[in-house]
């Protein structure tokens, strides 16, 4: 496992479309772990494999709760309802937040790290981790969706994801 370098705005692989993954072999197993290192050195609460260079459906999500880390391949909303309106930041925007609206329930089909499909339904933070990242497979970048910018000192302990 290591630690990659976290590719920072403006690259364009961050606004890119990311291929399916079609592979469920020992590469991927070491991107994902890899990802997880790489999040948790810097901070992060979540990471897509685009933000380690990777043009790859991948994503990674951990919020610090019961749940654990979240692996991501190939996922899609498949439902949403709600609003919740929250701070946010990015791995690849260091020290840039913003306050992003975004669905507070989502139901995501996805699979794990051996290619076995599974629903994931969450809300509140988790909902707004696994769609910032899900974004980020779609070559969406989160200051697509700022409503206002804020400084750091107004987050109160939020996270980057």
């Amino acid at each position: 496992m290591a630690v990659r370098k976290v590719v920072i705005y403006p690259a364009d692989i961050l606004e890119k479309n990311c291929d399916k993954v079609t592979k469920f072999d020992r590469r991927l197993i070491k991107i994902l772990n890899d990802m997880y290192d790489t999040m948790i050195e810097f901070d992060g609460v979540g990471l897509a494999a685009p933000q380690i260079g990777l043009k790859q459906r991948i994503a990674i999500v951990d919020i610090d709760d019961e749940l654990g880390t979240v692996e991501l391949i190939n996922p899609e909303v498949v439902e949403a309802s709600g609003e919740q309106t929250g701070p946010e930041g990015c791995l690849s925007f260091p020290g840039l937040y913003g306050e992003v609206t975004r669905p507070n329930f989502i139901k995501v089909a996805a699979q794990n790290r051996k290619g076995k499909a599974f629903v994931l339904e969450a809300e509140g933070f988790l909902a707004r981790a696994i769609q910032h990242e899900i974004d980020h497979l779609n070559g969406i970048l989160f200051t697509s969706k700022v409503t206002r910018y804020m400084d750091e000192k107004e987050l109160g302990g939020g996270e980057k994801e």
